[in-house]
């Protein structure tokens, strides 16, 4: 174990599905108490990085360390500082919304008295404690999001996943979850490493790393990266980026991935 202070540190990380290339030499660092923002058009390798930092997938290439602990060596010490809110929604639809914290937290070998405490706790930030006993296919999209992130928190993690938390909610629940998290970077000095193609997620105080065709194009404040892109504002820089990349040469071959249909840009306002 090494403890050099950064939440998540991830070095030379590399991974193939076949001969395919999806994450090529990935490193970057999440330091306690910072709102980092994995800006990556849909394709770019996003979720399978989320994939390998929560072990989910093997990492072959690479290391992956939370908080000093190295998922090869010491993965339940990794994983048991860590919560997730994965792209696809992972809730047991038939079971109340509380019978899924309670679940979660007996994965964590949480004390039962302690866990309803969490789960109390949990519930009332995000405004659900009176839907504790609803089942939650009676919530709608943006209450079941809600749900999942208090289910991440209720063992009290000090580092905090969140892949593409905000597809397909409406302006209120993305704002409510953007802010929240934010919330908690500032007030409880959470690490929190949010993927999104959404430009307008990140704000001035964000650490913003571009993830494009399994590369890390750029990694840095927001205001000292759109300042060192000549560009007005993230989506620009973001843009002047991806497009600098593409038109570089890439070497033949089966081991690069390919465009994969990807959208032009990165979706919301520039910041």
């Amino acid at each position: 174990m090494t403890t050099d202070g950064a939440a998540l540190r991830v070095t030379g990380l590399s991974h193939r599905f076949g001969t395919r290339k999806v994450l090529d030499q990935v490193g970057f660092t999440v330091a306690p108490g910072q709102f980092s923002v994995l800006l990556g058009l849909n394709g770019a390798g996003k979720t399978t990085l989320f994939a390998l930092i929560t072990h989910l997938y093997h990492a072959a290439e690479g290391s992956i360390a939370v908080f000093g602990s190295d998922m090869r060596a010491s993965p339940s010490a990794a994983l048991s500082r860590m919560g997730v809110v994965f792209q696809q929604a992972t809730l047991d639809l038939d079971l109340t919304v509380e019978q899924n914290l309670a679940y979660h937290a007996a994965l964590h070998g949480m004390p039962r008295a302690r866990a309803r405490q969490r789960i109390e706790a949990e519930l009332g930030h995000v405004n659900l404690l009176e839907r504790r006993g609803d089942r939650v296919r009676q919530l709608s999209g943006g209450q079941r999001r809600r749900v999942e992130l208090a289910r991440a928190l209720v063992h009290d993690p000090a580092l905090l996943l969140l892949d593409e938390p905000t597809v397909g909610l409406d302006i209120e629940s993305r704002r409510f979850l953007v802010q929240h998290v934010r919330g908690l970077c500032a007030r409880q000095g959470l690490a929190v490493l949010w993927a999104t193609h959404l430009i307008d997620e990140a704000n001035r105080d964000s650490r913003i790393i571009v993830l494009h065709r399994g590369q890390v194009l750029a990694d840095g404040p927001l205001p000292e990266m759109v300042a060192a892109s000549g560009q007005p504002g993230l989506g620009e820089a973001f843009n002047a980026l991806i497009r600098a990349a593409d038109d570089m040469p890439r070497p033949p071959g089966p081991g690069r991935s390919g465009p994969g249909g990807e959208p032009d840009g990165p979706e919301g306002q520039g910041a």
